[in-house]
């Protein structure tokens, strides 16, 4: 085979799902609307039953599920009838997938997950299945045809069972009015919810807090400068800010000045510089530095106190963006 066989092949099984995805949309009905509804309206939890690849795609919707806002659990068809149903209550929602809809598996368990429930939804390509004469709401995910080339790997139809489980989990989000806040409080450890969750206090380290006095000589001010790592100093009087001295001051000042022995801080400050509150989002600080284009804040805390510095790289080294 030449290597523009193998991207043939693939474009034809990004074309025939896609082709298979829309002939399922342009089928969605009330069906869809009412399996929303039910989900929204539950007063348990969501139980997404499957087995074989059907389990893997449960898996996924209820991962998915999850971050967006709707509790939900994975059970295994055959773990079910050994025991797992115990997890089943009767005012939770199932939504069970299975292709054919016929398995001896689904079969078996499709009328027991309808008692002991409050509603099955069956995701399903047989309307005329087991599991679909079970269901009060069925979900028709059939496919004309597996993009696999001999029609039996599991492809187009788990593609299909995926999609819908994104549908429903989209059109949940929409009904619960879900944001990017919401989003990220379940997902706090990643880039996202730094973003969205973390303030200026996570990143500011409150014992670094350089500082000098009004009077203090140039020399002391360097010193300052250099301990507090950040290129700025706060010039602090009875503990109220009233500038700071940065590197770039230090470097006006031997342009202006041949002698400096006899400079203080407050010589050659920036007064009232531009102060955060700790409690801010990082990302409001970073937006504060970049339309200031400036490197360092200047954090105080909510009495005005001075907190400590916040660094631009020290935000950008979190991922913060």
């Amino acid at each position: 085979m030449e290597r523009r066989d193998f991207i043939e092949i693939a474009q034809k099984v990004f074309q025939e799902e896609i082709l298979e995805l829309q002939a399922i949309a342009s089928r969605l009905n009330d069906s869809f609307v009412d399996a929303v509804q039910a989900i929204y309206n539950t007063k348990g939890k969501l139980v997404i039953v499957g087995v074989g690849k059907s389990a893997h795609i449960a898996n996924k919707m209820v991962a998915t599920l999850n971050s967006t806002g709707t509790p939900s659990q994975f059970l295994h068809a055959s773990e079910a009838i050994h025991g797992d149903l115990g997890l089943l209550q009767k005012e939770d929602v199932v939504i069970c997938i299975s292709k054919s809809g016929n398995t001896p598996e689904i079969t078996y368990l499709a009328p027991i997950l309808k008692q002991y429930s409050s509603c099955l939804i069956g995701l399903t390509a047989n309307l005329k299945s087991e599991l679909a004469k079970n269901s009060d709401i069925v979900l028709d995910v059939n496919v004309s045809k597996e993009a696999c080339l001999v029609n039996l790997a599991p492809t187009s139809s788990t593609t299909a069972q995926l999609v819908m489980g994104d549908a429903l989990a989209v059109a949940l989000m929409k009904m619960r009015q879900f944001k990017s806040e919401d989003f990220a409080k379940f997902h706090p450890g990643g880039a996202l919810g730094k973003r969205l969750l973390w303030t200026v206090e996570n990143i500011v380290d409150p014992n670094k807090r350089p500082f000098v006095n009004p009077d203090s000589s140039i020399v002391d001010v360097i010193n300052s400068l250099t301990s507090g790592k950040h290129g700025i100093t706060v010039v602090l009087e009875d503990e109220k800010i009233l500038g700071v001295v940065t590197d770039g001051d230090l470097r006006r000042m031997l342009l202006k000045y041949q002698d400096f022995s006899t400079l203080t801080a407050k010589d050659i400050a920036t007064m009232s510089p531009k102060t955060i509150n700790k409690d801010e989002k990082a990302r409001v600080a970073l937006d504060t530095l970049r339309q200031n284009s400036i490197g360092q804040l200047v954090v105080v805390d909510e009495n005005d106190n001075y907190f400590g510095i916040l660094d631009i790289h020290s935000i950008l080294n979190e991922g913060i963006e």
